[in-house]
Order: structure tokens, then C-alpha cells, then sequence
């Protein structure tokens, strides 16, 4: 099977249309993971829900320290796509996974031994502290399956195809809301393992995805080729992996390391509040899918046409994409308005202190998801041309200089208690859209050349790869 999947003519909005909604679904049947593990262990209560809550961000916090590799992965196969260097995609796809592999058992290890210290450090009770644990170790044995169809999925994305990684998740997901509730509560004679179930669940499914990616990739008839032999550690091009990478991986865990600053300040006002945080927090993931959607497109269409020397498309793509982003937020942020009890009792039904409270967290900062849109579409830019740096500092100041400081003044120093929390959401978003839009109107991103500064080592082997008949 041959695909081409060139980004760099034809008409832009259908680009962005083409490579988005695959990726669209695809990041709503990966949050679906998420979405029905909290569905069904809110079957078991608020505790329960609290526990899965807790553990969200510090499995994001662990994964996202490997998640820069991945990145790096994406812009270099985008823009030597752009470039059309066939051997150059395939020698890179298989560094990329090699480095992968290795960095994520290291932290899997990391995180299923440091579960206990991080759960209790962030003040749980006791009943959200064992099924904390519990969910979390669980969940860190699978590690390394995540980050295997990760890397799969980032590649594919990198030379545009996004419809294969996006079938094989619609596939686990079904397993997974078939599977969920027989480990949660057994049947007959399989035991119930409770809060545990939904991530043994989550596990074998991401097994599952894993093995799929695998083939893919080592099968020669799909646009990723892994060869055995470009399995040989290259020191060099890894090294300047890392260094392209790093900024997206201190970015993710720094993003990772606030939402578990988030959790310890909400945990402080009881498992009410920390439960309705959880729903609040997973309604709004679910909803700025479409504009994480677009951020990996325009990420994607910016690296293929900066390699292909047309500046100008780029910015186009980007200015289309931004509109688009913020209008389709903007209405699906009034639809979650005015839906935020019918949302919020779905996930936790009967118990209504805990849906009142959401309903509320929900409310208050649903008509701002058009300004996330602004962030991470332009978030998406700086990327696809390799400035990791301009992204990572971008997102760190809206998190760590923006939303922690307002939600604990407002929170600590105001009457609004749990409230303030609520409220730095908007103010953050609109702030970081703002500061990240100023950015961007300077221009310095398109100066970037990424496969200039890595070519050496690159171009060696695109020349044996031609040599042997295997380039283009």
C-alpha cells in the first residue's frame, strides 16, 4: 500500500479537514479510555471516583517525562517528509522507537515503585489512598505499551497518514467498555477487582494496541518501515533527538507536575471537591479534543511545508486553522453550559453535593474553551517548525505563572475557598491565549530549521538507503 499524503499543495482547509478529524476521533476514543474507567467507578462512589482522579496526573506527569522523544519523532518524519527523503522517515521511525522503548520501561519502573510516596504526599484519605495506589501501580505496568503505539501513532501522523492509528484505537476502546465493567465488578465466578479492574482493563487493551502498532511498522508495505538493522543504537542522531525533544518533555511534565499541584490544593477542601474537579476536569479534556486535533494537523502541515521551503502556506495554515479552533470551542463550550448537570450527574449519579459542585466548575469555565483553542493551535505551530523551546516556555507560563498562583490566591486569601479554583481556569485561559498570540505575531518560529541542524548523520543514511534501492 502507497501513500503519498503530500501537505504542501492543494487547497489548506481541506488539508486541515482531512488530517483532523481521524485525529479528532482518535484523541476521543483515547480519552474514552479515561471517560469510561471514571464512568463505571463512579458506580462505586465518590471515593472511588477521587482515587481515579488522583491518579490521572501523576501517570500524565510520568509519561510525559518520555513524551518529547515522540515529538522529536514527529517533526523530523513531517518535515523529511516534506522534503521527500523516504530513507531519511525510516531511519528516523526506527531511533525514535528504539530510544522509546528504552526510556519508557526506566520510567515505568520509576513510577510503579514511587506510587505509595506520590499518593500520600498528596494528602488522600485513606480510602482514596489504597485505591489510588492501587489503580496507579497497575496502571505503570503498562507503560511501555503506551508508549509503543505512541511512538506508532506520532510517526503515522508525521507522514500524514492518521486513519490507521485511529482504527486500532475505535477497536481497543470497544474491548475496553466491554471488558471494564467484568473487572470492576466480576461475573460469577471472575472476581471483582474494584477501582484496580478499570486500569487491568485499560492494560490489556493497551497490549492490544501495542502488538498492532508493532506491525504496522515492521511490516514494508506501510508508509513507516522499521528495519532490523536501523535498530542499531545512532548515539549522535539520539542525542540530538533528546535535545530537539527535551523542551516538548519539560513541557508535558511541567503540565503533568501543575495538575498534580492542582490536585493536592483542590484535595486540601475534602473528596466532594476533588471529585467534582475530577468530572469537571475530565469534561473539559474531552471537549478541547477538536482543538488538539487541529494543533497535531497544523504541527504536521507546518513541518511538511517548512521542509518544503513554503513559509507562506505555513502561516496560512496556521491563521485558518486559529479561526476555526476558536469558533467550534466557543459552541461546543455553550452546549456544555447549559448541558453541565445532565454531564455531571452522568458520571456520578444520585450523589448530588458532588454534582452541584462540578456542575458549577463546569459552568465557569466552559464559555472560555475557544481561548484554549487560540493556545494550542498556535502551540501547534511553534512545534511543527521545531521550536520546542517557544512551546514549552508558552505553556509554562500559562500553568505555573497563570492558573496555580491565581487558583491558590483566589482559593487561600478570598472567601471563594474551592471556588477561586474554578475561577483561575477562565482567567487562565484567556490570559495564556493572549500571551501566546503575542508570541507568535513576532515571526521568530519560521526562522527555524530543523533538518539543517541535524542533517549529517541523516543524509548518510538516506544516500545508503538510496543506494540499495529502498529511498524513493
Amino acid at each position: 500500500m502507497n501513500y503519498k499524503n503530500n501537505l504542501t499543495e492543494g487547497p489548506i482547509l481541506q488539508s486541515l479537514i482531512r488530517i483532523s478529524l481521524p485525529i479528532i476521533f482518535a484523541n476521543f476514543l483515547h480519552t474514552s479510555y479515561q471517560l469510561i474507567d471514571t464512568f463505571w467507578v463512579g458506580r462505586l462512589g465518590s471515593a472511588a471516583i477521587a482515587a481515579v482522579s488522583l491518579s490521572f496526573p501523576i501517570t500524565f506527569l510520568i509519561i510525559s517525562l518520555g513524551s518529547g522523544l515522540t515529538m522529536a519523532g514527529t517533526i523530523l518524519v513531517a518535515q523529511y517528509k516534506g522534503k521527500n527523503e523516504t530513507g531519511a522517515v525510516d531511519y528516523i521511525s526506527a531511533q525514535t522507537l528504539l530510544a522509546t522503548v528504552i526510556v519508557s520501561a526506566i520510567l515505568g519502573c520509576i513510577g510503579y515503585l514511587s506510587s505509595p510516596f506520590l499518593i500520600n504526599m498528596l494528602g488522600a484519605d485513606h480510602n482514596v489512598y489504597i485505591n489510588a495506589v492501587d489503580y496507579l501501580q497497575v496502571s505503570f505496568l503498562g507503560t511501555t505499551f503506551v508508549f509503543i503505539f505512541m511512538v506508532f501513532q506520532a510517526l503515522m501522523r508525521g507522514v500524514g497518514d492518521v486513519k490507521t492509528p485511529m482504527y486500532i484505537v475505535l477497536t481497543t476502546v470497544i474491548l475496553n467498555l466491554i471488558i471494564d465493567p467484568l473487572f470492576i465488578f466480576g461475573y460469577g465466578h471472575f472476581p471483582a477487582f474494584g477501582v484496580k479492574g478499570a486500569a487491568i482493563a485499560t492494560i490489556i487493551t493497551q497490549f492490544i494496541s501495542a502488538i498492532a502498532g508493532m506491525y504496522y511498522m515492521l511490516n514494508k508495505k506501510y508508509q513507516i518501515r522499521i528495519y532490523i538493522k536501523n535498530l542499531k543504537p545512532d548515539f549522535s542522531l539520539i542525542k540530538k533527538m533528546f535535545k530537539l525533544g527535551i523542551p516538548s518533555s519539560i513541557e508535558q511534565s511541567a503540565v503533568g507536575l501543575g495538575m498534580s499541584l492542582m490536585i493536592f490544593l483542590v484535595a486540601r477542601f475534602g473528596t466532594i471537591t476533588l471529585a467534582a474537579y475530577g468530572i469537571g476536569i475530565r469534561t473539559q479534556g474531552f471537549i478541547v479534543i477538536p482543538t488538539l486535533g487541529l494543533s497535531i494537523s497544523v504541527a504536521t502541515l507546518v513541518g511538511q511545508n517548512i521542509g518544503a521551503g513554503k513559509i507562506e502556506r505555513a502561516v496560512k495554515t496556521v491563521r485558518i486553522a486559529v479561526v476555526t479552533g476558536f469558533v467550534l470551542l466557543t459552541f461546543l463550550g455553550i452546549i456544555i453550559f447549559l448541558l453541565a448537570p445532565q454531564i455531571s450527574s452522568m458520571f456520578i449519579p444520585g450523589e448530588m453535593e458532588t454534582i452541584m459542585a462540578s456542575t458549577l466548575f463546569i459552568r465557569i469555565m466552559a464559555l472560555t474553551f475557544g481561548f484554549i483553542g487560540i493556545h494550542h493551535i498556535l502551540n501547534g505551530a511553534f512545534i511543527g517548525s521545531g521550536n520546542t523551546l517557544t512551546s514549552m516556555v508558552l505553556s509554562i507560563i500559562s500553568l505555573w505563572l497563570l492558573r496555580f498562583p491565581f487558583a491558590y490566591v483566589l482559593s487561600h486569601f478570598t472567601g471563594l475557598r474551592e471556588k477561586g479554583i474554578w475561577i483561575a481556569f477562565p482567567l487562565t485561559n484567556v490570559l495564556g491565549a493572549a500571551v501566546t498570540t503575542l508570541w507568535f505575531m513576532r515571526g521568530t518560529w519560521k526562522k527555524k530549521r530543523i533538518t539543517e541542524e541535524i542533517k549529517v548523520a541523516v543524509e548518510t543514511v538516506s544516500e545508503v538507503f538510496i543506494e540499495e534501492g529502498l529511498g524513493n
